[in-house]
């Protein structure tokens, strides 16, 4: 019986970090059909933004069709995401940008260099923390600042690439020195540059926008056109190639991709450049931790849809190991993208082979069609880009987030701020520190509130928010979260406060429902509260204390020494300690009269 077990047990284990063993075993012809159809679409749409991002990169043009090939078929085997697309992306393109610049000058030999230690770094990176199991590592960014970061971003990215719809030299890695840099050479601008990226610009908003419709209104059902729309910029290639050679537009100082090396990626492993590393790992750390975020969060959105799941963990893995593939082909970091992973999903893709096939596509073309972008225009991507980053900027956000949450509010302003005026890293780095201030604050104050009985109930409400009934000489106190070094001298100087505040209390009671755990520090402060009320003569009580907080509360002498008791429930707590006022006892009808039995 056990030999019986042992092959599926191994498959099961292998499944967990080789997620193509599980498809796979489903794989047919009508799943390569789907898979194909949504590969040949992806390709199409990942040719021109690969060619954009790595010009967003400050890397050739060719290294993005690099990084989309490889990568691809490595997350294939190791990713779980039926649907995820993965290969260069805007915002870990800019990071790059940043993170390489800050060693080398862009067109060098050393820049490029610097951009594969980073898609070498990141790779190994989350390789390991998949290995480690370290998936949770996505909590540690709070939406606020991811939002943040990600708007700042698109405004940083959209505002890098004006210059090349002006066909001026510009500069600058923070908003402001963008912005001045732009406004010296704006009198430089290139008026046929400004002809081909204007008109692209506008095309293709106008096709974001109103494309499908335009295309359903002349008889075209709603996802093919959906499909087409999003496939639009290949479009917007094509006819600004064919106006470039029309008007003989290289003549006329109008930048232009020019030659690109045709044939597959140079497979060859990054040189161990020690110095190159000790500079670039916290560059690469933080590109990984976005990029993952960034990844996990589209993955799981689309997983949703299809009543699918991921594994963080695995994804950390299948994301690593497509990295890592990045540097060894010359490309550059990647992550999951929004846009083609949606283009992915609705095109049909059922398996992460419409991945596998897309790298083929991409590979064909590093073959056969680079010569045809020779004569691309420069202004053509940057339009790409424009358009697909603004998107990422999100107006909404603040306004919800004051309405909802002023601390949420802080981290996402800040985290914008940052970003624009310092820079990426910097803005990321401010995001999550304010992010963890904001957090180590409110749990410092935790909240609490006295409460009452409900009349005519066993309820026991917040007496600021409900009419509910209480005695003077009895103060009841629910506490809402963890008893922990955090708030534990809060608790303390609160329940003290509030003693103080009411000199005819006699009992105090701390309704535990909430209180999922006590640390050695909120052991500490329920100790000195105990001694410090038991001196006043005042009875400490607790209630509705959970089991597993009760274990560990006995393993202790802190309940032989409560100079009051413990009530299963805060209703049994209130009825018996109300009773007790420190005066001679008055007839039954009395209590009975005002609610307490």
């Amino acid at each position: 019986m056990t030999t019986l077990r042992e092959p599926s047990a191994v498959r099961s284990k292998l499944s967990r970090y080789l997620p193509i063993l599980e498809w796979g075993r489903e794989y047919n012809r009508s799943i390569l059909a789907d898979d194909l159809m949504a590969a040949v679409i992806v390709t199409i749409m990942l040719i021109p933004q690969s060619l954009a991002y790595a010009l967003l990169a400050g890397l050739p043009p060719v290294v993005g069709l690099y990084a989309s090939i490889l990568p691809l078929m490595l997350y294939a085997i190791f990713g779980t995401s039926r649907t995820l697309a993965v290969g260069p992306v805007a915002v870990i393109s800019l990071m790059t940008a940043s993170a390489a610049g800050s060693v080398a000058a862009q067109g060098t030999a050393e820049y490029l260099e610097a951009a594969i230690t980073l898609a070498m770094l990141s790779g190994a990176m989350l390789a390991i923390l998949g290995l480690l199991r370290a998936g949770f590592l996505a909590n540690l960014l709070s939406h606020p600042v991811i939002s943040g970061f990600i708007t700042a971003s698109g405004i940083l990215i959209a505002t890098s690439q004006i210059k090349h719809i002006l066909g001026v030299d510009a500069g600058g890695d923070t908003w402001p020195a963008m912005l001045g840099s732009l406004a010296v050479a704006v009198g430089d601008t290139n008026v046929w540059t400004l002809v081909i990226g204007i008109p692209a610009t506008l095309f293709l908003f106008w096709v974001r926008k109103g494309g499908s419709s335009a295309l359903q209104a002349i008889g075209l059902r709603k996802r093919p056109a959906d499909l087409v729309s999003k496939a639009s910029p290949i479009l917007a290639v094509a006819l600004s190639i064919i106006a470039v050679i029309a008007l003989d537009l290289g003549e006329k100082d109008v930048r232009l991709v020019g030659a690109i090396p045709q044939g597959l990626p140079p497979f060859a492993l990054p040189g161990a450049n020690i110095s190159l590393i000790e500079q670039l790992w916290v560059p690469a750390l933080l590109i990984s931790v976005i990029g993952f975020v960034e990844s996990v969060s589209v993955a799981q959105t689309l997983a949703a849809k299809r009543r699918q799941r991921i594994s963080p963990d695995q994804e950390l893995i299948g994301l690593g190991s497509a990295n890592i593939a990045s540097a060894l082909s010359g490309g550059y970091p990647v992550t999951g993208g929004f846009a083609r992973s949606a283009v992915n999903f609705d095109a049909g893709a059922q398996t992460p082979a419409a991945g596998a096939l897309t790298a083929v596509g991409i590979a064909f073309a590093t073959l056969f069609l680079t010569p045809l972008l020779f004569n691309l225009p420069i202004a053509t991507l940057a339009a790409t880009i424009i358009v697909a980053v603004l998107s990422l900027v999100d107006l909404k956000t603040p306004g919800q987030l004051w309405r909802y949450s002023k601390t949420d509010f802080t981290a996402h302003a800040v985290t914008i701020a940052i970003t624009l005026i310092a820079g990426v890293e910097m803005g990321v780095i401010a995001g999550v520190g304010v992010g963890l201030v904001l957090f180590l604050w409110r749990a410092s104050r935790p909240h609490a509130a006295i409460v009452g009985r409900v009349p005519e109930t066993e309820h026991f409400r917040n007496i600021a928010r409900h009419k509910v009934f209480t005695v003077p000489h009895v103060l009841s106190i629910r506490i809402d979260e963890a008893l922990t070094y955090l708030n534990a001298r809060w608790l303390e100087e609160y329940v003290l406060e509030e003693v103080a505040d009411r000199p005819s209390v006699r009992h105090v009671i701390l309704m535990c429902s909430a209180v999922n755990e006590v640390d050695a520090s909120g052991l500490e402060s329920l100790e000195a509260i105990n001694h410090r009320l038991g001196d006043g003569g005042i009875g400490l009580h607790l209630s509705e204390v959970k089991g597993p907080v009760m274990d560990r509360l006995k393993r202790t002498h802190f309940i032989e020494e409560l100079n009051g008791k413990v009530f299963l429930t805060q209703d049994k707590a209130f009825a018996e300690v109300s009773l007790d006022t420190g005066e001679p006892p008055a007839p039954v009808d009395h209590y009975m009269a005002r609610g307490l039995i």
